[in-house]
């Protein structure tokens, strides 16, 4: 079955042989055609012509021996990369016909690698969500159900739940995400596949539509640990565009899994032991701990002190660089434009029918604290406690390798729940902001099934630009809990 293999098992095949890319990429569009209108994981599809005519220069790179690292591997690209002709609406209104001239460095890159692009993928507008229910063209729906109840529809996570309900329904190989509180991560947990984090600065943001500039990091979304490193591979690399971009080599990511884990330090950090977490994720965490000592880990105690208040530092700085860089959406550069009798009247009638209401939310929070009498009581304190809290990483990492973690505080829940209750919704992120702030790399590999058949993820976080020795430890993760499962809404059902 074509759409249920890895990267890597994709890659082999086309090497040998075994299928084309134009196979390939025909058996996911025809995925596409079955499944998008009940799951809305795509906001655009590109026409049929233009992704066999991309599998087709593939099937010839292959043919020639040039091949790159995506060769033929049709992904599925969220719809916050800037692609050049291709509309990219950042999930809002007020990005609706927004065609590029440019290509983001990041699908650039891919491209370059021999990607076949399939289409953009949904999101919360401008990446502001954890459920994927604050798209102006209408919410992703999980391609998982609960056990007994496949009527009620779940949330894939956000803001990143149209690329992960396409990877996990069959519908790509793999998707691009961003991260920027737990936007890859969270939803890679509810959607029972690999999502990677890398380091602040280790992949390009020029050309990704900003939100919250010191925290926005680009990452991909797979069926395996070996696949997200071998796409990060592709994505990854120093850009002089981007003033955060690190020049630093790419390593070869993919090989870091496999590779032994004996003596590495595990730390198990005290705070993430959060009063009220549900046994069942309580349960997934003493099994990873388990499992990695069984693989020769040694496992320790750690403190993150500060960790408490990352939530509440997170809802202040990423709201604060939200409403600078949502300014720049007035009505009169580009993309929505609602005239009116004054240029005041332009900027309101723009922006009140352009923004949905969750944007709307974060922008009033950010004006409100970068305000005068106000900057130095929140958002100058915030970016104090943000540095203690990279402090509290850097100190933990002299004495242990990576930290684990669960990704999320339960497994997908259902649409609508919690959406009148702000605070709740914002809770879905409480284990994954914390490495966000800090900056260091982090992945989340799928381990088991609750009791409602939902699946469940573990975090891992390392140090500063080590996502090798996290993918390692996410690697013999992953071989331990044989985790093979699939949705009830997928591409090879019935097939």
């Amino acid at each position: 079955m074509l759409t249920g293999l890895t990267l890597t098992e994709a890659r082999a095949g086309l090497a040998a042989r075994k299928f084309s890319a134009r196979e390939l990429a025909q058996a996911h569009l025809d995925a596409i055609g079955r499944l998008n209108t009940t799951l809305n994981a795509y906001i655009t599809v590109l026409p049929e012509a233009d992704v066999l005519a991309s599998a087709d220069a593939a099937d010839a790179r292959y043919a020639a021996g040039t091949a790159g690292i995506m060769d033929g591997l049709p992904i599925g690209v969220k719809d916050l990369f800037c692609t050049k002709g291709v509309r990219t609406t950042a999930a809002s209104k007020m990005l609706a016909d927004f065609v590029p001239s440019y290509e983001s460095t990041v699908t650039a890159n891919l491209l370059n690698a021999g990607a076949v692009f399939l289409g953009k993928t949904n999101l919360d507008e401008f990446a502001m969500g954890s459920a994927n229910i604050n798209s102006a063209f209408g919410p992703t729906t999980n391609p998982w159900k609960r056990t007994g109840d496949e009527a009620t529809a779940l949330v894939p996570g956000g803001s990143s739940g149209g690329s992960s309900a396409a990877v996990a329904a069959g519908m790509a190989l793999a998707a691009t995400g961003t991260d920027t509180g737990g936007s890859i991560r969270q939803p890679a947990a509810y959607c029972g596949i690999v999502g990677l984090k890398p380091t602040y600065g280790r992949c390009s943001r020029w050309g990704t539509i900003a939100f919250a500039s010191s925290l926005d990091q680009a990452g991909p979304m797979t069926r395996s640990v070996a696949d997200a490193g071998l796409m990060l591979e592709a994505m990854a690399g120093f850009d002089a565009r981007d003033s955060t971009s690190s020049n630093r080599p790419v390593p070869e990511f993919h090989k870091a899994v496999g590779k032994s884990v004996k003596g590495l330090r595990v730390g198990i950090p005290a705070e993430y032991r959060a009063p009220g977490l549900p046994a069942e994720i309580v349960a997934m965490w003493e099994q990873g701990i388990a499992w990695l000592k069984a693989a020769g880990c040694e496992v320790v105690d750690v403190s993150l002190p500060h960790t408490r208040y990352g939530l509440t530092t997170y809802y202040i700085i990423a709201p604060a660089e939200c409403s600078s860089n949502l300014a720049r959406y007035d009505g009169v550069r580009f993309g929505l434009r609602k005239d009116a009798p004054s240029l005041d009247g332009v900027y309101e009638a723009t922006r009140a029918a352009g923004f949905g209401q969750e944007v709307r939310n974060r922008i009033l929070m950010g004006t409100y604290v970068l305000s005068a009498g106000y900057y130095d009581a929140y958002y100058l304190k915030a970016q104090k406690v943000r540095t203690l809290i990279k402090r509290d990483f850097e100190n933990a990492f002299e004495n242990v390798d990576v930290l684990l973690t669960p990704t999320a505080p339960s497994a997908a829940f259902a649409q609508g729940e919690n959406m009148d209750d702000p605070v709740q919704m914002y809770l879905n992120d409480i284990f994954t902001v914390p490495a966000s702030m800090a900056g260091v790399p982090a992945l989340s590999v799928p381990v088991g099934l609750n009791d409602a058949g939902l699946p469940l993820g573990l975090q891992v976080i390392g140090r500063h630009f080590d996502e090798e020795t996290v993918l390692s430890i996410g690697g013999a993760l992953e071989a331990a809990a044989g985790f093979t499962h699939t949705p009830s809404i997928h591409a090879g059902a019935g097939a």
